[in-house]
């Protein structure tokens, strides 16, 4: 058995370095697929933009209108599976395969794996949500809990408690947005490609981002651009933003991974 072949008797993917400058070329081709096939993107796009608003409007009739920042930036965590489509879409261009929405839709469904990557995202969303509000009971109390939007900011811009409450959520919050980075970047577009279970595809991710920290430093920087302005426009930015990223994700698993012998 070689070094590269599981127990199962199948070769495991093998990690490439790359450079910033890929990481680049990578986005123009992703730009360039949202331009060969808009319709796709901009659909995913619109669903996921949809999804947020309502979820902000929720948060308002619920009277828990100091939850839409942390719920905005738990929202991209979930973006690498929203994006699943995208990522089918990059591969059929490629191939030139048909781009029919029930064809990309067929072959998502038949990829089980990616259910599977999809509850991982999920749990972790779920995960940043419930330490946003261990935090705020620990540093705030349940009068903070309880505030209004104008109350809360107040609170956490203007006193001790409130900033330490800032400091410590952002902190954490940043961990567990790497830890997801880390073990989707690349095992999203693995799974859909190969026939491969999703733990192997979480570790390659991470051997990924082990072996170019800085070009996916880089990249993770431009999500983090990316979701910033969707977020300040309400999520109406994620039309653009996330059938970009989506493609770009494709064009970056086909430089960081070797093709199969």
């Amino acid at each position: 058995m070689t070094k590269a072949a599981s127990l199962s008797g199948k070769v495991d993917p093998v990690v490439r370095k790359i450079t910033i400058e890929d990481v680049k070329a990578a986005l123009a081709a992703g730009i360039a697929d949202f331009r060969r096939a808009p319709r796709h993107g901009l659909v995913l796009g619109a669903v996921s933009a949809v999804t947020g608003i309502g979820i902000l409007a929720l948060l308002y009739v619920l009277g828990l209108p100091y939850l839409a920042y942390p719920l905005g930036a738990g929202f991209a965590l979930v973006c690498p599976f929203l994006a699943a489509g995208l990522y089918e879409v990059s591969r059929r261009l490629e191939t030139g395969q048909s781009l029919a929405a029930g064809d990309v839709w067929a072959t998502i469904k038949g990829r089980s794996e990616i259910r599977w990557m999809g509850f991982a995202t999920v749990f972790i969303l779920i995960m940043w949500m419930y330490q946003v509000r261990f935090l705020m009971a620990l540093f705030l109390g349940y009068s903070g809990m309880m505030a209004t939007l104008e109350e809360f900011l107040r609170v956490v811009f203007t006193t001790t408690e409130g900033l330490m409450f800032l400091a410590v959520g952002n902190i954490v919050g940043a961990f567990l947005a790497t830890v997801l980075f880390s073990i989707s970047v690349v095992s999203f577009p693995l799974v859909l490609d190969r026939d491969v279970d999703f733990v192997t595809a979480m570790i390659t991710s991470v051997k990924a981002v082990a072996m170019n920290p800085v070009p996916m430093a880089f990249f993770a920087v431009i999500i983090a651009v990316m979701m910033f302005f969707s977020g300040i426009t309400a999520f109406l930015g994620l039309l653009v933003a996330l059938p970009v990223l989506g493609h770009t994700t494709w064009h970056l698993y086909r430089r960081v991974i070797a093709p199969v012998a």
